[in-house]
């Protein structure tokens, strides 16, 4: 059985190489989605520090996100496409790094307590299934190196996964 061990390393390089050597460790064997998504949600929300919020949205049609596995507090269920942090990483198809929602033209506020926010567009064959999103009660909580080692463990997600079922439920 997988334990997730403390990593006491201040160096983020390094605290993401470990994060992502637990994480291929937690998802070796596995490969259903949904289930990665649980886990992986669990232990970044166990790991990061400065987290309120850790989980993924599905693209369940060309137009919206719905809600996936997470840890913290309740979430909005459906994201418009183009709204919000999250919407707006699937319509530029590019990671969305923000250090202060609230100056953030149309920020969605599932949780008023969120100040930074660090979206991950999860891509397959060159399509969009949905995102890896962070919320963070400070402002400016991540930089270059956290969007780095997320990316990172993003990869690591999608690798291990089978591909979601277009249409099916999370």
């Amino acid at each position: 059985m997988f334990a997730a061990t403390a990593i006491k390393s201040t160096d983020k390089k390094t605290f993401y190489r470990e994060l992502s050597g637990q994480l291929e460790a937690l998802l070796a064997g596995e490969s259903d989605p949904v289930a990665n998504a649980a886990n992986m949600s669990a232990l970044i929300f166990e790991q990061v520090p400065d987290l309120n919020w850790a989980g993924f949205y599905f693209l369940r049609s060309p137009q919206e996100l719905v809600l996936g596995p997470f840890q913290g507090t309740p979430a909005c269920v459906r994201i418009a496409v183009g709204r919000g942090v999250c919407g707006t990483a699937v319509a530029r198809r590019a990671t969305q790094r923000v250090e202060d929602v609230h100056s953030f033209a149309g920020h969605i506020a599932c949780d008023s307590a969120s100040r930074s926010e660090l979206v991950v567009p999860l891509l397959r064959a060159g399509e969009i299934f949905g995102v890896l999103d962070l919320d963070s009660p400070m402002p400016g909580r991540f930089d270059a190196e956290d969007q780095d080692g997320i990316e990172l463990l993003a990869a690591i997600y999608i690798a291990a996964s089978a591909p979601i079922i277009p249409g099916a439920q999370a």
